[in-house]
Parts: C-alpha cells; sequence; structure tokens
C-alpha cells in the first residue's frame, strides 16, 4: 500500500464520523502519516474539528445529510469513531463501494445491544450473563420477573450509561423502564434485562486485527460510575487461565465481526471464568491509559491497523493509571490551572481534550501515571486529576 499528500490528487482521505477526545486522539496519529482528516460531529469545534483539514456540523442519526457528505468527499475510509450514526447508511454504502472500518456489519451488530449479544450468546455459544429482550412495558415486567432480582436494564441502543439502571426490587421497575425509554439514542423503544453477574472484576481486552494477525494489549482494570470510566490501569492482575480465556473470546468476537481496526472488548472475570459484556469497533475510553503505557497507544495501534501498515510488536512501559478531569457546570469559557503543580511530577501526564463547553458534568481530561506498581501508578493518577482547578 501506498499514502500519497494531503490537498493533492494523491491524498489518502479518512473520514471519521465523530470527533470526540477519542476521534481527536486517532486523528492526530492519522496526520503523522500524512492523512487528510474530514471529521463529522454534531456540534462546532468538537475536539478532533480543531486539528482536521475539514470538518462538518451534523447529525451522524440524518442518513440523507450523512450520505451527502461522504458522496461529496469520497473518503477512502469511513471511521465510525461513537455510536449515534445511521448504520443502515453505512451498510448500503458500502455495497456501493465505500470501506467501513472495520466493516458496515460490525457497526451495525456492536451498535445495537440486541445484535452483538445474539451473535456472541446464541452464533458463537460464547458465555454471557442470562439476558430477554423487550419492545412493551407489558413484556419488559414479564422479562424482570424472569430474571429476577437483581437485574439491569439498558435501552439496546445507547451509550456511555444513558438509560442504564439496576432493578433491585419490584418498587425499581417502573421507574427503570422510564430511564431507558429516555436514555436511548434513537428514542423509545426495545430493552434488554440483565441477569446481574456476580463478577470479580471486568476488563477492557485491547484486541487489533491487523495485516499481520491479532495483537491484544496488557489487560486494563477500570472503575465505572453511572456507566461512565473513572479510572483505569494497566494491566489489570488476573490468572494466566482466565487471560488465555479473555484472549480466546476476543478472538472468537472480533473475528466473527471481522476487518481491521482496534476493538475494546469489555469482559467480567469470576476467578478463571470469562463472560462477554461489550464490545466496541473502536479505540476505548479506558484504554486512554495507553498514552502512558505503551509505545504506540490504542490510538497508534488503530491508524496502524486500518492504514494496512505492520505492527511487528507492542512495547508495555509497565504499571500504568488514568483518572478522568470531570466538570460540572454551564460555561463555554473553561479554564484550567495548577498544570505546573501536576507536571512537577515524575512519570505523569494530562490530556485536556479542548471541549468547547460544559453542560452539566463532562469529561474534560485525563491525568496519565505511570510508577512501580499500579496501586502506586493509580494514586499518581488520582492525585493529579484531583489537583487540576477549573474556573468556569
Amino acid at each position: 500500500m501506498s499514502l500519497g499528500t494531503p490537498f493533492s490528487s494523491t491524498a489518502k482521505r479518512v473520514l471519521l464520523c465523530g470527533g470526540g477526545e477519542l476521534g481527536k486522539e486517532v486523528a492526530i496519529e492519522l496526520k503523522r502519516f500524512g492523512v487528510e482528516v474530514i471529521v463529522l460531529d454534531r456540534y462546532k469545534n468538537s475536539p478532533a474539528m480543531q486539528i482536521a483539514d475539514r470538518s462538518y456540523v451534523v447529525s451522524m442519526l440524518d442518513s440523507a445529510n450523512l450520505r451527502n457528505i461522504i458522496e461529496k468527499e469520497q473518503p477512502d475510509l469511513i471511521v465510525p469513531e461513537i455510536e449515534a450514526i445511521a448504520t443502515e447508511t453505512l451498510v448500503s454504502l458500502e455495497s456501493e463501494g465505500f470501506t467501513v472500518i472495520p466493516s458496515a456489519k460490525a457497526t451495525q451488530l456492536t451498535m445495537n445491544r440486541e445484535g452483538i449479544r445474539r451473535l456472541v450468546a446464541e452464533e458463537l455459544a460464547i458465555p454471557t450473563s442470562n439476558y430477554q429482550f423487550a419492545d412493551t412495558e407489558k413484556a419488559y415486567q414479564h422479562a424482570v420477573e424472569a430474571i429476577g432480582y437483581p437485574c439491569v436494564i439498558k435501552p439496546i441502543m445507547s451509550s456511555s450509561g444513558k438509560g442504564q439502571s439496576v432493578v433491585k426490587s419490584a418498587d425499581d421497575i417502573d421507574v427503570a423502564w422510564q430511564y431507558a425509554q429516555e436514555g436511548g439514542r434513537s428514542g423509545a423503544g426495545k430493552v434488554i434485562i440483565e441477569a446481574f453477574v456476580d463478577f470479580d472484576y471486568e476488563i477492557t481486552l485491547l484486541t487489533i486485527r491487523h495485516r499481520n494477525g491479532t495483537s491484544f494489549c496488557e489487560a486494563i482494570g477500570h472503575v465505572q460510575e453511572n456507566g461512565d470510566y473513572q479510572q483505569s490501569w494497566q494491566p489489570q492482575a488476573m490468572s494466566p487461565k482466565a487471560l488465555a480465556a479473555s484472549k480466546d473470546v476476543a478472538i472468537k468476537v472480533t473475528e466473527a465481526l471481522g476487518g481491521f481496526g482496534l476493538f475494546g472488548v469489555e469482559l467480567f472475570i469470576k476467578g478463571d471464568k470469562v463472560y462477554f459484556s461489550e464490545v466496541s469497533p473502536r479505540p476505548h475510553d479506558t484504554g486512554m491509559v495507553t498514552m502512558i503505557s505503551q509505545d504506540l497507544s490504542e490510538f497508534a495501534l488503530h491508524a496502524r491497523a486500518i492504514l494496512g501498515l505492520p505492527i511487528p510488536n507492542i512495547h508495555f512501559h509497565g504499571p500504568s493509571a488514568s483518572s478522568v478531569i470531570l466538570v460540572t457546570g454551564e460555561s463555554s469559557r473553561v479554564q484550567f490551572s495548577n498544570l505546573a503543580e501536576v507536571l512537577s511530577d515524575t512519570d505523569t501526564d494530562l490530556r485536556l481534550f479542548g471541549k468547547p463547553e460544559v453542560s452539566g458534568t463532562r469529561r474534560m481530561g485525563v491525568a496519565l501515571a505511570r510508577a512501580e506498581s499500579v496501586e502506586l501508578a493509580l494514586e499518581k493518577a488520582i492525585k493529579a486529576s484531583s489537583r487540576i482547578t477549573v474556573e468556569l
């Protein structure tokens, strides 16, 4: 393969559907290879738009506008970076000759919890929590009764914990249904009811499908609150048997989805047993720890894989951690200070995402740290994120 020069007839054009903090890092890695980058997002001046060659403000759930922009730009690669996309349009575009990363099938299946759960549990026979789907309130009530308490309720299409809640007793049933209907990406609709898995810990196993085969990063452990990650670390301590089983599950799932790129495979671990949770066919937020833990971050690995470039090895620097910087309030003039004090600590780094405004609570940055152990790295990362001063 070959790479050309931006803004010329030889340019390699990549269109990112989504321009948040993860898309920004992917765009940076693509620009290192001289790729011409076009970014779509629903709001102006999103992080990736700030460094893109061109950008468009558009709802990617708007099939007609999405198609018009893609037909105008004629990208070599269409790279979904968020979940709120009209996936049926991507399927049509792929059938017309466009290349979707990792594939339109993978994008469509993973953005719908019903599609990916049926593939994994029913076709691949990989262990998951017990589950049922319901598209009416009455069917939902029957499903909760059949699954039992506690159980987890999620819209089949949502992200970042939106619409997700735990039903611990009959008193929670009505509230959980309403919350799921309000939190669905496409409005009210079908939900999944899952039995609560009694796990010891959960991991993200970054799995990269590339021209040389399949590679893995060190397992990532993480803490979540309200569906969003707060801290992550590498490596997550686990038995050799559990790690081998995790890699086996990741290979089966990503091979079934197909295509090249990085996948964030989320798994529950109980002893040596592994249960599938979810998979994202793109860089994962918990994987931001790789910006300090590895020579090639998850974003660099994704860029190499989708461009058809080799990944001969991934060098792990040692125990590392990340801790998010959350901002709460209403402002379009956010300022961060105390940076010098934070960065004076050894093996510590920051990423400020450059999001143009905050309304409510929003992830605006991440602190990164390395140390002699995961525990010390996590302590350093949390300390760093907590010492950032925010002015609105």
